[in-house]
C-alpha cells in the first residue's frame, strides 16, 4: 500500500465534525420577513443605497435578557444603540443604513462601528429599508403626498383635496414582485383639482409631520419656506396647483420639475435659489424630519400586522419607536426656553 492510499484511509477513520448552525432569533427572522414583504429590497435604489439585514446577531437560546421587541429609528446613533440595549430589543429597524460604504475594519474607535460591535455583543440585529420605503406604494413619499392633500387611507378626511398623483422615477424590473408594487417609484407629483394657498399647505405639512415625545412633550416640527422674490402678493396667498415631493434630500430629483412647489427634507442654498428664480416655491423640513413621523403613523401599524402574520397569529411582541432619535439640527429662536 503506497503512502498516499494509506493517508486517505487514515483520514476516513476520523469522524466528520459538523459545525453548529448559526442563525438569528425566530423573532428577528419574523421582523425581517415582514419588512421584506412590506418594503421589498428590490425597490431600493441600488445605484447608491445599502439596504437589508446589515447586522445579523447570532441567536443564543440562553440569552434570555432580550425581549420580543423591535426598535424603529431614522438614524442609528450611539444614543439609539444605548436605548436598544437598555430596552432589551432584539432588532433595530434603522431607516438610514448605518453601513453605507464598504468597511475595511471594525474597531471601537469609530463611533458607528462601536455601536455595531456593542449591538452584536448583545445579540441585537440591524435592518435598514431606506429607499425601499421611499419607493413603495403607500410608503414614505405617498405618506408625504397624503399630508399635502389631506388624504387618510383608513377613513374619510374633512381636509381632503381632490388631486392626481404621478411617479417621478418609476422603479424598473418589478416583474418578480406582486402586482401591488407595480406603481413603485421615487418621488411624487401631486396635481390639485383646484389650486391651494401656500399658507394652507404649510400649516398642513407642519401638522402632518409633528411628532410628540414623552421625554419632551413639545411639537418638534418646523419648516423653511422660500418664495420668488418678484411676487407682489402675500406669500401665504400664493396659489399652488402642482407639488413635487421627495423625502430626505430632494435636490437631484426635484430640481428642474415644472411644478409650483418643491416639498422635501432639504435643498442646498443654490438649489433653493435656482428654484425661486424659476418662479417656484420651496418647503423644506430638515432632512430627517420629512421621514420621522412616518414611523409612528404608518410603519408601526403595518409592521405589527405583518409580524403577527409571520408569527402565525402570535401578538405577544412590541414594536417601539426610539425616544432618542431626532434630527441633528434644532431651531432656536430668540427667547426660546432653555437656551
Amino acid at each position: 500500500m503506497n503512502a498516499q492510499r494509506l493517508f486517505r484511509r487514515s483520514l476516513s477513520t476520523f469522524p466528520i465534525m459538523s459545525s453548529p448552525t448559526v442563525t438569528s432569533s425566530p423573532f428577528t427572522k419574523a421582523v425581517v420577513g415582514a419588512m421584506r414583504k412590506l418594503y421589498p429590497e428590490a425597490l431600493a435604489d441600488k445605484s447608491f443605497d445599502n439596504t437589508g439585514l446589515l447586522l445579523e446577531a447570532p441567536y443564543r437560546p440562553d440569552n434570555t435578557k432580550l425581549s420580543k421587541s423591535a426598535l424603529l429609528t431614522i438614524d442609528l446613533t450611539q444614543a439609539v444603540a444605548d436605548e436598544a440595549i437598555k430596552g432589551k430589543h432584539s432588532i433595530i429597524i434603522s431607516y438610514h443604513p448605518i453601513i453605507f460604504r464598504p468597511l475595511k475594519a471594525l474597531t471601537l474607535a469609530n463611533t458607528q462601528q462601536n455601536s455595531l460591535l456593542r449591538l452584536a455583543s448583545e445579540g441585537i440585529s440591524v435592518y435598514s429599508p431606506h429607499t425601499a420605503v421611499d419607493a413603495a406604494p403607500g410608503g414614505l413619499n405617498d405618506w408625504l403626498a397624503d399630508i399635502v392633500t389631506g388624504s387618510n387611507p383608513t377613513k374619510k378626511s374633512p381636509y381632503f383635496q381632490p388631486h392626481t398623483r404621478k411617479i417621478i422615477n418609476p422603479v424598473p424590473n418589478l416583474q418578480d414582485l406582486p402586482e401591488s408594487f407595480s406603481s413603485a417609484g421615487y418621488g411624487r407629483i401631486v396635481t390639485f383639482s383646484n389650486p391651494q394657498s401656500l399658507g394652507s399647505l404649510v400649516h398642513g405639512i407642519i401638522n402632518g409631520l409633528s411628532t410628540w415625545r414623552t421625554r419632551n412633550p413639545q411639537p418638534t416640527t418646523s419648516v423653511s419656506v422660500a418664495t420668488p422674490q418678484t411676487l407682489d402678493c402675500q406669500q401665504s396667498n400664493i396659489q399652488i396647483k402642482t407639488v413635487g415631493i421627495c423625502a430626505g434630500s430632494g435636490g437631484s430629483m426635484l430640481n428642474g420639475l415644472d411644478v409650483d412647489l418643491l416639498f422635501t427634507g432639504e435643498l442646498s442654498h443654490h438649489e433653493a435659489l435656482a428654484a425661486i428664480e424659476a418662479g417656484r416655491c420651496v418647503v423644506t423640513t430638515f432632512h430627517s424630519n420629512s421621514e420621522r413621523a412616518f414611523l409612528n403613523q404608518r410603519m408601526v401599524p403595518a409592521l405589527k400586522k405583518m409580524v403577527t402574520d409571520e408569527l402565525d397569529g402570535d401578538e405577544d411582541f412590541r414594536i417601539d419607536v426610539s425616544e432618542c432619535d431626532r434630527d441633528p439640527y434644532q431651531v432656536v429662536l430668540q427667547g426660546t426656553h432653555m437656551w
